[in-house]
């Protein structure tokens, strides 16, 4: 198995493994087949080129089944998924339900380790090392409750990191007596040694656990996770990395980042089926982690001991396949460059605005799709609120922690410059003519 199995592959590799169960065919082929026509044409151009082909990404639109009479830029929140992972799922659910301790307890569940492989695939680790999960509170919450701690360990992340995971470490706080840390940052960062150093600068003797996010989800600063590994493995501390916003988002694999432990989403930026997450652990830190929910062996070195806690959601995991093949198909490359340019294109245009700040890099190393900006003087979440129940755009806002208010714009794949220019128009004119009253 390798990077490349395109769509008709998988299916012929399910189809090989049950023979001729109808619940595998998939229709809308002729809709696949074009797009994949049209990832043929491009294969030679490079992907900053192919970011700004609107014929190209007109066929990609057209793979998504979603409400056009709302403009969605908070793709960050839960990703819609295309077409054909919503009806791999429903074929799955269908299949499933038809009689659910033979056919889900049964052949669905042999699948899921095909499932594991897959993620393992992109990842580029072991599938030995991937658990599938939820959701990515789930995955880190293994982690940061997990791992022995003693009173007066100290912890430390950044001000900026997912309030769920922050509340998992304050009740280690009030329960154990562990010491979080909060520091933070500048936004956005001129160069990684800044980013570096604010945890550098913080580490004591008593320092133990460094939670640290690959991408931040309130501004979408990228941080080094590599050096940040590096310097806290020479000073025997476990580094927890909150992939939510970064696996499907941008190209990397762990051997880029050098991490022991990685939890990441799969219904944001991989666009597969709510409720899908994964937990990457290296295989000898296994065991040190004891498991959210019991199971047989809790210090065992099997990464299944992690997934432990009842019914699976087995058709849902099943369809986390026909998402990450639809990802590799496109071209993940492709797909960041594409990512990349729309957060420009409305930043940029923006930023020439009077009072308008963008709080996220332009630099491709610091940052990807996923960006926030402000505008002095005005409350950003009654804009989000005007935005939305004057013009249906759907956008995220709120404060950051030094009190700044801010927007959060994550418009995705299937969004089209009209759209993206509409919402630039909209705001400019709330920018120059104030917030109704």
């Amino acid at each position: 198995m390798n990077l490349t199995t395109d769509r008709r592959s998988f299916l012929k590799s399910l189809g090989l493994a049950v023979g001729s169960l109808e619940f595998l065919r998939a229709p809308g082929r002729s809709e696949a087949c074009s797009l994949e026509d049209r990832i043929k044409e491009v294969e030679h151009l490079d992907p900053a080129e192919v970011a700004r082909d609107e014929s190209f990404w007109f066929h990609v639109q057209e793979a998504f089944d979603v409400d056009r009479s709302l403009l969605n830029l908070n793709n960050g929140g839960v990703h819609p998924a295309p077409r054909v992972v919503m009806q791999a799922l429903h074929r799955y659910l269908d299949f499933a339900n038809a009689a659910p301790t033979v056919n889900s307890w049964g052949y669905i569940r042999t699948r899921r380790e095909y499932i594991r492989q897959k993620i393992a695939e992109v990842f580029g680790c072991s599938a030995e090392e991937i658990a599938i999960t939820r959701n990515v509170t789930e995955s880190l919450q293994i982690a940061l409750l997990g791992i022995d701690l003693k009173p007066g360990d100290e912890i430390i992340t950044t001000t900026h990191d997912y309030p769920s995971m922050k509340n998992a470490l304050f009740q280690r706080e009030k329960r154990e007596g562990v010491k979080v840390k909060l520091v933070p940052f500048p936004y956005p960062a001129k160069n990684k040694k800044q980013l570096v150093d604010c945890f550098a600068e913080n580490i004591t003797p008593r320092t133990k656990m460094i939670l640290v996010c690959h991408i931040t989800n309130l501004t979408g600063q990228i941080f080094p996770i590599r050096e940040i590994c590096q310097l806290a493995r020479e000073r025997g501390i476990e580094v927890v990395i909150d992939g939510a916003h970064s696996f499907g988002h941008f190209v990397f694999e762990q051997k880029d980042l050098d991490c022991d432990i990685y939890g990441g989403n799969l219904h944001k930026w991989m666009m597969a089926p709510i409720g899908t997450g994964f937990l990457y652990v290296r295989k000898e830190k296994i065991k040190k982690i004891w498991p959210l929910f019991p199971s047989p062996e809790p210090q065992g070195d099997d990464i299944r001991k992690f997934e432990h806690y009842g019914t699976h959601p087995e058709p849902i995991w099943l369809a986390i396949g026909e998402a990450i093949t639809f990802h590799q198909t496109l071209g993940p490359k492709r797909k960041e460059e594409r990512l990349r340019y729309l957060k420009n294109y409305w930043a940029q245009a923006l930023a020439k605005l009077p009072g308008v700040r963008i709080l996220t890099s332009f630099d491709p190393a610091m940052a990807c799709g996923l960006g926030s900006f402000t505008v002095e003087g005005m409350d950003m979440t009654r804009l989000a609120q005007v935005l939305m129940d004057k013009h249906r755009i759907h956008t995220t806002a709120g404060t950051l922690p030094d009190g700044v208010s801010f927007m959060r714009i994550t418009p995705s794949i299937y969004t089209t410059l009209q759209e993206l220019d509409y919402f630039i128009e909209v705001v400019s004119h709330y920018i120059r003519s104030g917030l109704p009253a």
